[in-house]
């Protein structure tokens, strides 16, 4: 009986940071500080610099992804009870008390793996953490229209791109800020995918989004150009100077971005994950946006 209920607890506190999405800031971070090793001619062992830095620098930023997921599960309680009920704190296998002690502790091990990496990277973490925390305590910015979008896009998009170009290199040279730039507009439209199978839960508590305001459809309709345009753009910035000619094959991803958009009409939950198919292709072209930046950076 005590193992039973100590796997249920272990799989409270795994369902409490959503690994799944702890994948983005691991996969993206770990691409962009391989681009920026390369890109600023670094002459040092990459396998060193990849154990001694790189993947500290990464899980910084997944357990500081963990930390605001727990931070944003124990201050949505009343959502998560009407359209998640089967998440740890609604079903009783975590409380709320234990979800606050957990996100904290997430908080501070990010934050001494951010000083071990080095100073640029800490304040970019910094930055983020304040994002995380603004967006799901008062102000709570995750209740307003638009804004609760910009408060994902930025730290996940902007910050946390330069924040891993900062790594090795400066973060506000024309390639990284334009790539985080892409990123971040991408990420504030694509995170209307997150809302459609809350619209209902959270109306009720307060919380507006596009998907609840204006329906999916409008929804899908403003978000789009978020998710097309910045990568048809890209030949424009590279005729500017701004990013490599190399880099024009992303301008594809345009693509996958016009499918996240007829996928958010199917108001469905995932096989395999607990969002919609168009939260998952959202994710999956982010993957593929930051790996072929870095792969296209790394063989020019």
């Amino acid at each position: 009986m005590n193992i039973l209920i100590l796997k249920n607890r272990v799989k409270g506190v795994i369902d409490l940071i959503r690994p799944f999405t702890l994948l983005a800031p691991i996969i993206v971070s770990t691409c962009i500080m391989m681009a920026s090793f390369f890109h600023n001619g670094k002459k040092d062992d990459l396998f060193l610099m990849l154990i001694k830095i790189i993947m500290p620098a990464s899980f910084s930023l997944a357990l500081l992804n963990g930390a605001s997921n727990a931070l944003n599960q124990l201050t949505d309680v009343e959502t998560d009870k009407l359209s998640k009920p089967y998440r740890p704190i609604p079903r009783g296998t975590i409380s709320i008390r234990e979800a606050k002690t957990i996100s904290i502790i997430l908080y501070i091990l990010s934050f001494c793996l951010a000083v071990y990496v080095g100073f640029i990277f800490t304040v970019f973490i910094l930055l983020i953490t304040l994002f995380t925390i603004t967006y799901s305590l008062p102000p709570k910015l995750k209740n307003h229209l638009f804004l609760n979008q910009i408060w994902v896009g930025v730290p996940r998009g902007l910050l946390g791109i330069l924040a891993s170009w900062s790594v090795f290199g400066n973060p506000l040279e024309p390639l990284p800020l334009s790539i985080a730039l892409i990123a971040m507009f991408f990420l504030i439209g694509g995170s209307s995918t997150k809302d459609i199978l809350d619209s209902d839960a959270d109306k009720k508590t307060g919380v507006h989004t596009l998907v609840n305001t204006f329906g999916v459809k409008k929804a899908a309709l403003i978000s789009l150009p978020f998710m097309f345009f910045p990568f048809v753009m890209i030949p424009l910035l590279i005729s500017n100077g701004l990013l490599s000619d190399g880099l024009w094959f992303l301008t594809f991803l345009a693509i996958p971005s016009f499918f996240v958009f007829r996928a958010m009409f199917k108001e469905k939950r995932s096989k395999f994950f607990e969002n919609t198919p168009a939260w998952t292709l959202m994710y999956t072209t982010y993957f593929v946006f930051a790996f072929g930046f870095s792969f296209l950076t790394i063989i020019a």
